[in-house]
């Protein structure tokens, strides 16, 4: 996933300023409307596409890209104004559009956002969502039980663009009211010390270990992935200081690619932001943000260990060694950087758990606090200078990164509100009841099949929100539990991460080492093989996510679990002794996939 050419130069002079004030103005509407109480939906979810269309559409750009961005932002932004403007009016229209000038604002905003997606993310996602389109205007001429009775024009538009069945729909209620706050968040402590503080303390703990390089890939990127929630931003940061290491103390680079691609993709079921897709279970979930939190912990962490013995398993077959002790850090430097995300993520959790605020509301506080440290470092010396260039690189992260988001969650917002409009998330709810004879796990592996098509090419988040809007309901129906079926499905959203043929955070890793990417696939497969059966261990499992309301039971099913998976981790990295590696294979797989 790349943000509208993210990787040009930074502008400078007059246009730097241009996008410095933008960023901040960003920043500064979304962390105020965390403190300005009620704010009509139809004024804040159209206020924040107007910061987001300029970052996707124009950021980066040259020649006829660049201008025709321009223009394109310009008429999305005038027409998400106009919906602000004019929200009360529109409130008592129920959705219906009323004369041909509302229709032509709707083209527009229709139109404007699913090229800022294909921008964003490439044309995958507003693909899906055309044909999702094309569907809810044409699919009354579709004979048989997949057509629908078909929708007046003017109330089909007036649903997805003036009413919150759409573009302004719970998935945007996500984006700008929590998504938007912890990626500044995370992007306030990635312009300061913090990232240095991850990889501080992982390489005390874990350096000196046999397969230590690799081991603190695991536990940065761990740590790191639990604020940046994207694979992709993971393995750049993270391999950047990790992947040399591994190569310079002589870990094969298929096995340092591996490594730096399993652990960064992990990042995206961690606690606490999941790459956005947290928050959006708690909204169509209706569970509690700390309760989502509760029931990711353990899996999350199973993966990691599944990561860590696999890791293990390598070091004892290479015999690689860990960290010469000149590359490991000071503890007083250890001391002072962990510093710089304990306090903001101390903060967070007071927040949270202690003065009980919404998450939002605690991580503006910690926002704050670890604004505040940007005014000094590793050092500790006060530098104003230093300060206001963290602070300015804060801002432009934010500003792009909630903007890529956004754009990625306005597309997908449009196929939720055609499923809603047509009623065709229902039917293929009742396709996959059929498909699988009515019977639980066959469903399961449709839904695992079809998740890591839809995931090969539409970011984790969309695939997610999508899947679970034709699957989950039917998985509900079966039996699981809508939490359950919502975890189920947003793990098997990111294989496509390791999972060939498309598997991005393999795509970077493979290329930072120099290595062949399907070589590196492979053994990330090996090494993440948590991502292929700790969901089904979920559904066997039911107490594994059930750690706030039965934590003994809860504990209990990961320690069964987490001894199967490293029986199985143990028999795929092992070269010998087959008839053992097989009994291990066959045990671990029953300890993982049978009830406790």
């Amino acid at each position: 996933m790349s943000l509208t050419a993210a990787d040009a130069p930074a502008p400078q002079g007059v246009a730097r300023a241009v996008w410095a004030s933008l960023a901040l103005a960003s920043v500064v509407f979304h962390l105020g409307l965390i403190f300005s109480g009620l704010v009509p939906n139809l004024v804040s979810r159209p206020l924040h596409l107007v910061f987001v269309l300029p970052w996707v559409l124009v950021w980066g750009r040259q020649g006829a890209s660049f201008w025709s961005g321009l223009a394109l932002a310009a008429l999305g932004i005038a027409a998400a104004v106009w919906v602000a403007v004019n929200y009360d009016v529109l409130d008592d229209q129920y959705g219906f559009l009323e004369g041909d000038f509302q229709v032509g604002v709707a083209i527009v905003l229709i139109l404007v956002v699913l090229e800022a997606a294909r921008r964003a993310i490439g044309w995958p996602l507003p693909v899906v969502a055309a044909l999702a389109l094309l569907y809810g205007l044409f699919g009354q001429h579709i004979p048989g039980r997949f057509g629908h009775a078909g929708t007046p024009l003017e109330s089909f538009l007036g649903t997805l663009v003036i009413a919150e069945g759409g573009l302004w729909g719970t998935l945007t209620a996500v984006s700008v009211n929590v998504v938007a706050i912890f990626v500044i968040f995370g992007a306030v402590l990635n312009a300061g010390e913090a990232g240095q503080g991850f990889m501080n303390v992982a390489a005390a703990a874990a350096g000196r270990l046999r397969g230590g390089a690799a081991k603190v890939s695991v536990l940065s990127s761990a740590l790191f992935g639990s604020i940046s929630g994207s694979a992709s931003a993971n393995v750049a940061s993270t391999g950047a200081v990790t992947l040399p290491a591994m190569d310079r103390l002589g870990y094969p680079k298929r096995i340092a690619g591996a490594v730096e691609a399993v652990a960064s993709s992990g990042g995206q079921i961690m606690p606490p932001l999941m790459g956005a897709g947290a928050f959006v279970m708690v909204e169509l979930t209706g569970t509690p943000y700390t309760g989502i939190m509760a029931a990711a912990a353990l899996p999350a962490l199973l993966y990691f260990w599944a990561v860590w013995v696999g890791i293990d398993g390598y070091a004892r077959r290479y015999d690689l060694r860990g960290l010469r002790p000149e590359d490991r850090p000071a503890a007083t430097q250890v001391a002072i950087t962990s510093a710089f995300f304990l306090i903001p993520f101390a903060i967070l959790l007071w927040g949270m758990f202690w003065i009980g605020v919404t998450p939002q509301y605690a991580a503006c506080l910690a926002i704050f606090a670890g604004a505040a440290l940007l005014l000094t470092g590793a050092d500790l010396k006060i530098d104003l200078r230093r300060a206001l260039q963290r602070g300015e690189q804060a801002l432009m992260t934010a500003g792009r990164q909630v903007a890529l988001i956004g754009s990625i969650i306005f597309c997908a917002s449009l196929v939720i509100g055609v499923l809603g409009v047509t009623g065709l998330g229902v039917k293929i709810t009742s396709l996959i009841l059929s498909a699988s004879g009515g019977l639980l796990w066959p469903s399961l592996l449709l839904t695992a099949f079809a998740c890591l098509v839809l995931g090969m090419e539409v970011p984790t988040t969309a695939a997610y929100v999508i899947c679970v809007s034709v699957a989950g309901p039917a998985l509900i129906e079966l039996g699981m539990e809508p939490l359950q079926a919502h975890l189920f499905v947003f793990w098997y959203a990111l294989l496509s991460t390791i999972t060939p043929p498309v598997c991005g955070a393999v795509f970077i890793a493979s290329g930072m080492i120099g290595e062949n990417w399907l070589r590196v696939a492979l053994t990330a497969m090996v090494l993440g093989v948590g991502l292929y059966l700790i969901p089904l261990g979920m559904v066997a499992n039911p107490d594994l996510i059930r750690l706030a309301d039965t934590p003994v039971a809860a504990l209990l099913a990961a320690v069964k679990i987490g001894a199967g998976l490293a029986l199985i981790s143990w028999a795929l990295v092992r070269k010998k002794a087959p008839a053992w590696r097989g009994l291990a294979l066959g045990i671990g797989l029953g300890a993982v996939l049978w009830p406790l």
